[in-house]
């Protein structure tokens, strides 16, 4: 199968070569079987599919039965769905559709019921025509009954059928519209997007879950630029985030996009940073306040821990960052030293263009990346508890203000020795009886 301009080609590596295999041999049983859905959409845009979607005309108990159990997962039998292991470990598991029409959809997701049905008719559920083709492997040949090729082609992102039809059954086929749009750098249809903005106030019936891990996507691709614009001409960004300015005040978004668009990392943390950060920076709260809103924000969307503590760890130090380039080593050490250091340079660097401060705080994290050695950013603390405890200090507020101390003393390489560090706990201990 080779791309539209026909330069390209699939390679024969082994996931390839394992959904291959699994086609013929339903092929040999007497089924029919082809590749389906993105797979196609990719190797025909020459891009090398990351995985493949089996579809076919054998019920999913005849899929068990022909590869057995031992290589097969029933992930969805009820929707004629089951995942077929490669016995030698190297691929990953292929997915194998029995071809489908849908019932109706009631809960915005999934349908009721399905029927076994054609090929012709699995093509017409699916949700947008360059997602709708299949591919004969064997025969080399592409399948096509709604016009996904035309559309790859014209470079368009069509929903199949009735636009508003298709988006309401799966409301979370608005955000996936956008994002392959953006991707691609494909152009929405013109029937496809007014469906979304008429849909867009529903996007709140999909799990937040499901909408979280879409943006995910969005935001840690390069093409998250368009993403945004898409978002926000469509209308869904103010309904996700209802605190955006409104569309009269498009300076907002424009300038997001500008930060978005020169971000090197394509990590989504960073790219919620801005976000997040843009939404706050003029509420007249302190930091502490605005990181509690964002903090609120990542909760909504039921990001980890982890993720929330790197978006508010972003906003917290490029905030410190912007105070100038006078920080002491005690502050810039501990962000040089943390593993995110990466994504707080890569966010500053975003901000180049229109904050001079920015521009100073990227060049004096830089600068001091190339100054200190591993060892000078994070060194063996001087002294620990222990020591503290040998001066007569009991555990408490004290005890962790006097490390705080030598420690930020050791970091500005005011002292460097634990001698020097026990000599300096002395000096705080007469002064603070004094």
């Amino acid at each position: 199968m080779g791309s539209i301009d026909g330069k390209h080609s699939v390679p024969a590596d082994e996931q390839r070569g394992f959904a291959l295999s699994v086609v013929q041999k339903l092929r040999s049983a007497g089924f029919q079987s082809l590749w389906a859905g993105g797979c196609v959409r990719d190797a025909l845009l020459g891009i090398e599919p990351s995985d493949y979607d089996v579809a076919t005309d054998a019920p999913p108990e005849e899929v068990i039965r022909l590869f057995g159990k031992r290589r097969t997962v029933p992930v969805g039998a009820s929707f004629g769905v089951v995942m077929v292991l490669d016995p030698a470990h190297r691929a990953s598991p292929v997915e194998v559709a029995t071809f489908r029409s849908d019932g109706q959809y009631v809960d915005g997701r999934r349908p009721v019921s399905v029927q076994f049905s054609s090929p012709e008719e699995d093509a017409q559920r699916r949700d947008f025509t360059i997602n709708g083709m299949f591919f004969d492997p064997i025969e080399e040949q592409v399948i096509d009954y709604v016009g996904g090729h035309q559309d790859l082609q014209q470079r368009i992102v069509r929903a199949i059928g009735d636009a508003q039809a298709r988006l309401t059954e799966d409301k979370l086929r608005m955000l996936r519209a956008i994002r392959f749009a953006s991707t691609y750098d494909f152009s929405l249809d013109g029937a496809t997007f007014q469906a979304i903005q008429n849909l867009r106030e529903q996007i709140c019936q999909v799990s937040i879950e499901r909408i979280a891990q879409e943006l995910r996507r969005m935001f840690a691709h390069s093409s998250r630029p368009r993403s945004l614009m898409q978002l926000s001409a469509t209308g869904l960004l103010t309904v996700l985030f209802p605190f955006v300015p409104t569309d009269d005040d498009l300076r907002f978004v424009s300038d997001l996009e500008e930060k978005f668009a020169v971000l090197h990392l394509n990590r989504h943390e960073t790219a919620f940073a801005l976000l997040f950060d843009h939404l706050y920076v003029n509420d007249g709260e302190n930091l502490r306040h605005r990181l509690k809103d964002v903090a609120a924000e990542c909760r909504k969307m039921r990001f980890s821990n982890d993720e929330t503590d790197t978006i508010g760890w972003l906003i917290e130090k490029s905030s410190v960052c912007r105070r100038g380039d006078s920080l002491p080593p005690h502050i810039l050490k501990p962000m040089l030293a943390d593993q995110r250091h990466p994504l707080l340079i890569d966010l500053l660097r975003s901000q180049e263009s229109a904050q001079p401060a920015e521009r100073q705080a990227c060049m004096l994290l830089v600068d001091s990346l190339k100054k200190w050695t591993a060892e000078e950013l994070s060194p063996q603390p001087l002294i620990d508890g222990e020591t503290l405890k040998h001066l007569g200090i009991s555990p408490g507020p004290q005890f962790s203000q006097v490390l705080a101390a030598i420690r930020r003393e050791q970091l500005d390489e005011l002292i460097a020795t634990p001698s020097e560090a026990t000599a300096r706990v002395k000096e705080l201990l007469a002064n603070s009886t004094g």
